[in-house]
């Protein structure tokens, strides 16, 4: 925060950097992974600063964005916590366990965590908005199941960035994490101004929509067919 001095009265710009965009980006993630899953997710009150972004096993997926600013964004599962996820996700929506997939390596899983990223990347798009009045784009989710030897390192074109993992836990205790690479930026506010109402995630909506779909499989986003192109781009 500062403040300047203008004829001996205090005026006071309060300001806002990339942590505190890393902040919005984590809630968004608990907000939308509570909803859908009605179960508990926590994460650490500790960023970790990296030197690079990497997915890594067992299940990765990745976003893009752009606009006011641009980052990439990265979540890495552990089998149990990618199936807990998936498993809990789809039970909420009244589908049986039984008919559930039990395997990380499935289909139904990729697809339905692949959903859930482009859920919290539209989340975390409304608080951007909301809080900063700063707009920005993203790309479809992929994903990508990782053996244990495998670590893939992702090139992004992104102007000063800044590296960070964030640790977060599901309900039973399983570990994922969030990569981020984060352009370098700071927001300063100039006046103030009126936050819109809070947009949420209304899983009784999402229960609705999935029904009404007629389909057991969650809203697929393209995470099997990753177009080689885009992939060489980011130097996979």
């Amino acid at each position: 925060m500062t403040t300047t001095a203008k004829k001996g009265s205090t005026v006071t710009k309060k300001s806002k950097t990339t942590d505190d965009v890393l902040k919005i980006l984590c809630k968004s993630t608990k907000k939308v992974l509570e909803l859908t899953t009605k179960t508990e997710i926590n994460f650490s009150p500790i960023i970790q600063k990296t030197s690079k972004t990497c997915l890594k096993p067992d299940i990765g997926c990745f976003v893009l964005f752009d606009g006011g600013f641009s980052g990439l964004v990265i979540i890495n599962f552990s089998a149990d916590s990618a199936v807990e996820i998936y498993k809990k996700y789809m039970m909420s929506m009244g589908l049986p366990e039984n008919e559930l997939a039990s395997l990380h390596t499935s289909d139904e899983v990729a697809d339905s965590l692949g959903e859930l990223m482009n859920q919290i990347i539209g989340d975390f798009r409304v608080e951007l908005e909301r809080t900063l009045r700063v707009s920005v784009n993203q790309n479809q989710p992929k994903m990508i199941v990782i053996n244990k030897e495998l670590m893939v390192s992702i090139a992004a074109a992104i102007d000063r960035p800044l590296f960070s993992r964030i640790s977060f836990k599901t309900s039973s205790g399983y570990p994922f994490y969030m990569e981020t690479a984060i352009e370098n930026t700071k927001f300063t506010q100039l006046f103030s101004f009126v936050q819109e109402d809070e947009e949420t995630i209304d899983p009784d909506q999402i229960m609705a929509d999935f029904k009404a779909n007629g389909s057991k499989k969650a809203p697929e986003p393209d995470t099997s067919a990753v177009d080689d192109d885009f992939m060489k781009n980011l130097g996979l």
